[in-house]
């Protein structure tokens, strides 16, 4: 396995949204760029890319936002999925790419519900886990389960249970041997958790309710979304609340969707694959470099 190479930032600040709340964010490549979104995973703070090299040689603006609670992004208790893409679409991006990661997809795909993306990528993405057509592990039913019967007090739970270390703890011992070459390269490592620290940095409330609103009935429906969609899955990838058919169902939910499976690869895919994922993002794309 080649060493990944990663790097901090080129650029960071806070945007003050219409109400006064701040939305946080980081970003990597060309600042005049193609603006690509990315949504990252459960517990991230902005700091946290990938396809560095790639994001340079196609001329993208890679941009990680903080969702509300996390890292320095104010909170907004009760939000929704579309609450999230109203603050975005404040940000003023015009039509840009979304790449959603893990816990981010269903936020990556709120962007598409909006109208504020026409091209997406859900890259080992959190699947619609209470849509009745999911078959589901066990374990992932009775969240789902929860989170219906009494959502507040499964926001209670996610509280009590999340931290920056048991995120952590979990990656690694819960991930194929795959994902944990990647997981456990010091760069890498060091950089991941230096994510879920600053993503934790206000404790665990963002955190929590982002975990609510993915295992909930999502508040759009994916059957209507116009945007393109890429999903993709590794093969190798364990995590139960990913997708549990590796995005089959999804794929055919999603009206204009394309689905790319490696059976090789694990839930990492998003580094270890960064560049045809972006590739892919933007081939329709007017002026993007090929």
């Amino acid at each position: 396995m080649d060493r990944l190479h990663m790097e901090d930032p080129a650029r960071a600040g806070v945007t003050t949204l219409r109400d006064g709340r701040r939305s946080a964010w980081a970003e990597w490549g060309p600042a005049d760029g193609r603006p690509v979104l990315f949504c990252p995973g459960a517990g991230w703070g902005r700091r946290l890319g990938f396809g560095f090299g790639a994001a340079t040689a196609l001329g993208v603006r890679l941009i990680s936002v903080e969702r509300p609670g996390s890292g320095e992004s104010t909170g907004m208790p009760g939000r929704t999925l579309l609450d999230w893409a109203d603050d975005i679409g404040q940000l003023g991006f015009a039509d840009p790419a979304v790449v959603g990661f893990s816990q981010g997809a269903p936020f990556a795909l709120a962007l598409a519900a909006r109208g504020i993306t026409s091209e997406v990528a859900i890259v080992s993405g959190g699947d619609e886990l209470a849509h009745p057509g999911t078959t589901l592990p066990d374990e992932v039913r009775r969240l789902v389960d929860l989170v219906a019967a009494d959502p507040a007090g499964a926001e209670r739970d996610f509280a009590r249970f999340g931290s920056a270390e048991t995120l952590w703890r979990l990656s690694v011992e819960g991930s194929s041997e795959a994902d944990r070459e990647i997981y456990l390269q010091p760069d890498f490592a060091a950089a991941f958790r230096r994510a879920l620290d600053t993503g934790f940095a206000q404790g665990p409330a963002g955190y929590a309710r982002d975990t609510v609103l993915h295992f909930a009935r999502w508040p759009f429906r994916v059957e209507e979304l116009t945007a393109r969609v890429h999903l993709w899955y590794g093969g190798r990838d364990d995590n139960p609340t990913h997708s549990p058919d590796h995005g089959t169902t999804l794929a055919a939910r999603i009206p204009n969707a394309t689905r790319h499976y490696l059976p090789d690869s694990g839930a990492a895919l998003l580094w270890t694959h960064a560049g045809e994922i972006l590739r892919q993002l933007l081939a329709q794309s007017p002026g993007t470099p090929t």
